[in-house]
């Protein structure tokens, strides 16, 4: 059956008459937090699971295309660090009355942005650290607590988050880095779809290498 309409990444509302889902990128307003096309959480408010997210550390959260976002999910970013090498961890300098300027960005714990590849799925109420680097196509599964990188094309599961192994072998995960999907046109991921959904994965791999080598 034809649809009527392409599949639109600016809209609010991906499925009709429902409203606990939605693509994240067109409702963002903080400008420290970037998201690509057709990224959805099963959530209506995607920034209430971005937390000690502060203008003054200037770290950024930035999510790939594609990327399927379970309930629950949060991603704690570097406002929620506190200075280790001290007598005290107590972040004096955030709150009102105390006698401390904030200190050199030197001497905070800051990890650097979080960054999300594309096409990857988050398993409900996964807690993503900061700093952490997720690889394209991995699988976080649930309730996993992620405090390292994470390699594309790997299931990660638990606390902390540990591999539990990769999805394919070197070969096509190589083939699927260099495919990229997630950045051809809506009209070419369209006629893929067959293809990106098929489970036959060596078919799958023999029909992408002659692609790419079409293209060359």
């Amino acid at each position: 059956m034809e649809k009527k309409q392409k599949p639109d990444p600016n809209v609010f509302y991906p499925i009709l008459g429902y409203k606990q889902e939605i693509y994240v990128k067109p409702t963002i307003k903080n400008p420290n937090i970037i998201v690509g096309d057709f990224t959805y959480i099963a959530d209506s408010d995607f920034e209430s699971h971005v937390s000690h997210h502060y203008d003054w550390n200037g770290d950024k959260l930035v999510i790939g295309k594609f990327c399927q976002i379970a309930a629950g999910v949060e991603f704690v970013m570097n406002g929620a660090n506190h200075q280790m090498d001290a007598i005290t961890t107590f972040p004096f300098y955030t709150l009102e009355g105390w006698d401390m300027e904030p200190p050199e960005k030197a001497y905070l714990p800051l990890k650097g942005d979080t960054v999300i590849g594309n096409d990857v799925w988050i398993g409900q109420n996964a807690v993503i650290l900061p700093g952490v680097h997720i690889g394209d196509g991995a699988i976080i599964g649930a309730n996993s607590v992620v405090g390292s990188d994470i390699n594309p094309y790997t299931i990660v599961v638990g606390n902390p988050a540990r591999l539990l192994r990769k999805r394919f072998d070197d070969e096509m995960i190589a083939l699927l880095q260099q495919f990229q999907w997630w950045n051809k046109s809506i009209d070419e991921i369209n006629e893929m779809i067959p293809l990106l959904t098929y489970s036959n994965i060596e078919k799958v791999k023999s029909e992408i290498k002659d692609i790419i080598e079409s293209t060359r």
